[in-house]
């Protein structure tokens, strides 16, 4: 397996580009109570340089998206009466995920037996690059087979607790050996994955990447969903998913570095992660 410790550049912004030239993405998620998720993660992507970021929420978070997020596009779908996707609402989300370049799905989602089907199923059809988070990895766990019928390229990202329920061990089994448990998960299934935690581990069973940026401040809810939101903006520039994974990763450390700094460790919440956001892609820009 080789080892990688060269980041790949972020792709050049022509002079006559517009929104369309860096790429659509389409976050799919939240259920009620979690609205956030899909906010962060949505805001994540823009900030990481997608030109276009649709919110694809259950109907009756719309008013709770309008308020909590401004840039990002907002599209309702069918719904239960839980509040999280209806399992009817699968052929109207992968309808719309044919008019994007790369798609989030998981942050905040849920994990009835409605909304599992729906995610399931749409696994298994969606065409473009699509990162999975969260709920997204819980529901997968489920019935993982469903990685090798699915029509496009997978980025996971899970943390090691999610990381145990896929692979059906304990999560103690995943820690002792992150990075042959990573590189086999990912080698057997033909994905990129991202397994979390201190040194993230980024392979896709032939290439190892083991990040050095983070701290544990970066320990607290809704992290996880700005680190999709950061890989999918790059999947959206056209960056291939092991380099967007492992660039992603990188950056968001770094950006969770820069947070500490700011605020201290103890202190730090996920939106400081997202908002040191800018500074982690100029420095990496300068320095590469």
């Amino acid at each position: 397996m080789d080892r990688v410790t060269r980041l790949p550049a972020i792709p050049p912004r022509p002079a006559d580009a517009h929104k369309g030239t860096f790429g659509k993405g389409l976050v799919i998620g939240g259920c009620e109570g979690m609205a956030g998720a899909v906010a962060m993660c949505a805001d994540a992507a823009l900030r990481s340089g997608a030109g276009l970021v649709t919110a694809a929420v259950p109907r009756r978070l719309l008013p709770v998206l309008a308020v909590k997020t401004t840039c990002p596009t907002l599209r309702g779908f069918p719904e239960t009466h839980e509040g999280s996707f209806a399992a009817h609402a699968f052929g109207e989300a992968l309808a719309a995920a044919a008019d994007y370049t790369a798609a989030a799905i998981g942050p905040g989602i849920g994990r009835n037996a409605s909304t599992r089907w729906f995610v399931l199923n749409l696994l298994q059809r969606i065409a473009c690059p699509a990162v999975i988070d969260a709920d997204g990895l819980n529901n997968l766990s489920t019935d993982v087979t469903v990685l090798g019928r699915r029509s496009g390229p997978m980025v996971l990202t899970p943390h090691p607790a999610e990381m145990a329920r896929l692979a059906g061990i304990a999560a103690a089994d995943v820690q002792r050996d992150r990075e042959r448990l990573a590189a086999e998960f990912a080698a057997r299934w033909k994905v990129v994955l991202a397994l979390k935690g201190h040194r993230t581990v980024v392979t896709d069973g032939r290439r190892v990447y083991v990040n050095e940026t983070g701290n544990p401040g970066m320990a607290t809810g809704g992290t996880g969903d700005v680190l999709t939101g950061v890989i999918l903006g790059l999947l959206c520039q056209g960056i291939e998913p092991f380099e967007a994974a492992q660039l992603g990763v990188c950056l968001h450390g770094l950006a969770g570095d820069i947070a500490a700094r700011a605020k201290g460790q103890p202190s730090m919440i996920a939106t400081d992660v997202l908002d040191a956001l800018p500074e982690a892609f100029k420095a990496h820009m300068q320095t590469g």
